[in-house]
């Protein structure tokens, strides 16, 4: 459990900086699933939670607006 809010902590101490990877591993530990996506998008959803997650992969990391979701 400690990886996990390692990576919890630096998402919300530095969005900028955010892994494609990382984003992708903490949304499904989050609950939420893979629906989808194309070249570099990836889409995740969850049942309860009516906003889709949208992570792009911009050089190995995602956008600071997607990390703020």
């Amino acid at each position: 459990m400690a990886k996990q809010e390692k990576l919890l902590a630096s998402l919300r101490n530095n969005p900028k900086a955010v892994r494609f990877d990382d984003a992708c591993k903490i949304a499904e530990w989050l609950g939420f699933t893979l629906r989808g996506g194309k070249g570099s998008h990836r889409t995740f959803g969850k049942m309860d939670e009516p906003l889709l997650l949208n992570f792009q992969n911009r050089g190995g990391y995602i956008l600071p607006y997607q990390a703020k979701q």
